[in-house]
């Protein structure tokens, strides 16, 4: 704009120049006026809009549009009003305008050129109204009609355009906020196994960082962390066969745990190499509440088994028992018979004690739900564990954490803390350090899935040799035992005290390191039963 502008002040003024002898004083002198005035606001134009950055506001294009105007009209008047050549130059001036401004300010515009202009014809030429006049009135207010239709669909295409690049710009920044901060691991590779994505959550379960891969075969790395995750994606990727679900075992050096792998093709444009995205998540905590579901049920089925089973044994044995004991106080009874008679009362009496611990185990429900302070629970069941015949006497065991109110049974969490604790001290034996703490935990330490509310937890550590593996799976069922001369009841009446509470335990042991148990309750037992 400001070089067209230019051009037309310096063509009109050479004009005029190299037609001196013949062209009006007057005339000259308008049109070096002109080409003064136009290098000026052209020059400060520029500052304004180039030199200091300012936007063109509507004041600023009105006046460049009543610039040209009046430098148009200056050019058609001394080059002949409506014989002039240079008649069609409002054209442009008119397209611009409708172009940069409003429909209601391109009306005015062509308004002021046609009163310019008619005003130059008539007044200015005294020429009588034509034809020609006219015509180039209604070419003027055609122009602005057209140009400002044009210029408001196109400016409506081009607002419906932003909003759908902001749209999308929106999405995209949604979607890749969604992709970093879920904790399912999403990774995407092609057909040569080339990594094109992976996302945080899958460095974080992998074990390795995106940068290192990206752009590089990341098969053979897959293959040694997870081979079955290596072969979804390779069965996906060679055979199109989809992966649902399958589950693979993720071996680093800091662990090893479980994951489930779903993997997809992604449409690509013809001729284009295809790409296999894998879904994984860690699914330990899945896997370990699948257990701990699992061994509540075998407990239950247990338990009612052991009633019963205790109930039919326990009155024909107490009758056995009597019909000994009388027998072996006979006075015709030798001295074989007698010890043999003491025997069997013996053992009587401790298959007895057996059935009635049996009888405890099935036995144990949560009959009375208060309000109570755990940290006071632990430190009574403590103290009786100080007195008790297996405890050693330089064990040392420490309670830490503060006051944790919760709802529950307060004898039947004593009995937890007593056996939990109890089992540590024999566990560890000479030495024994065991730690029990209370509180609330961090919400991650709560497995996914767990459906706990609220939660409080009661951990107990213990500085002993660990719990052996082939022990681990069935720690919690009846007659499992790692101490010689335990009935292997102590732990099944914490599992089944635990799941009176609606609670949960884990233990975590590592041989030669010691163990540890955390229980799990919720703090408003009677919310979660009425759930």
């Amino acid at each position: 704009m400001y070089v067209g502008r230019l051009c037309v002040a310096i063509a009109i003024y050479l004009s005029a120049a190299l037609k001196f002898n013949v062209a009006a004083p007057l005339d000259l002198l308008v049109t070096s006026f002109l080409l003064v005035a136009t290098v000026v606001v052209t020059i400060a134009s520029y500052w304004h809009t180039h030199i200091r950055g300012r936007l063109p506001g509507r004041t600023f294009l009105y006046a460049q549009a009543l610039y040209d105007v009046a430098l148009i009209t200056a050019v058609v008047h001394v080059t002949g009003g409506p014989q002039s050549d240079l008649t069609p130059l409002y054209v442009p001036l008119i397209a611009v305008t409708a172009v940069l401004m409003p429909p209601a300010s391109t009306a005015l515009i062509t308004a002021l050129v046609g009163i310019v202009y008619f005003a130059d014809v008539f007044f200015g030429h005294r020429t009588p109204m034509t034809a020609q006049v006219g015509l180039q009135l209604a070419v003027f207010v055609a122009v602005a009609a057209v140009t400002a239709y044009f210029a408001s669909r196109v400016s409506v295409m081009g607002a419906e355009r932003e909003a759908l690049a902001g749209e999308l710009r929106q999405a995209r920044l949604e979607a890749a906020d969604v992709l970093r901060n879920i904790p399912t691991g999403i990774v995407t590779v092609d057909a040569d196994g080339q990594l094109l994505y992976c996302n945080p959550a899958a460095e974080q379960i992998l074990g390795f960082k995106e940068r290192q891969w990206r752009g590089r075969s990341v098969m053979p790395e897959f293959a040694r962390i997870a081979p079955e995750f290596w072969a979804a994606i390779t069965a996906t990727a060679r055979r199109g066969v989809r992966a649902m679900r399958v589950e693979a075992t993720v071996r680093r050096p800091d662990r090893t745990f479980p994951i489930g792998v779903t993997t997809t093709t992604l449409e690509v444009e013809t001729g284009g190499t295809p790409r296999v995205t894998a879904i994984f998540t860690d699914i330990s905590d899945s896997k370990r509440l699948e257990e701990l579901h699992l061994r509540a049920e075998r407990l239950e089925a247990v338990a009612e088994l052991s009633a019963s089973l205790a109930h039919e044994i326990k009155n024909p044995l107490a009758s056995i028992r009597s019909s000994v004991e009388q027998l072996g106080r006979a006075k015709r009874a030798n001295p074989d018979e007698k010890f043999l008679t003491g025997l069997v009362v013996r053992e009587s009496d401790r298959l007895s004690r057996l059935l009635s611990e049996f009888l405890d185990f099935s036995r144990v429900r949560a009959t009375e739900c208060r309000p109570l302070d755990l940290h006071a629970v632990a430190a009574a069941a403590i103290r009786l564990v100080r007195e008790h015949s297996d405890c050693p006497d330089d064990a040392v065991i420490d309670l830490a954490g503060g006051s944790t109110a919760m709802e529950g049974d307060e004898d039947l969490l004593h009995r937890v803390v007593s056996n939990l604790v109890l089992n540590a001290v024999q566990a560890a034996g000479k030495g024994a350090r065991v730690t029990v703490r209370t509180g609330r935990p961090a919400p991650h330490e709560l497995p996914r899935g767990a459906g706990i509310e609220n939660p409080v937890a009661l951990a107990v550590s213990d500085n002993g040799p660990g719990i052996p593996e082939n022990l681990r799976a069935r720690l919690f069922d009846p007659f499992v035992t790692g101490r010689v001369g335990g009935t292997g009841l102590g732990l099944a009446i914490v599992q089944r005290a635990v799941e009176a509470h609606r609670g949960l335990v884990l233990v975590d042991s590592t041989e030669g390191k010691g163990t540890t148990f955390t229980v799990y309750f919720p703090a408003d037992r009677r919310k979660e039963e009425a759930a």
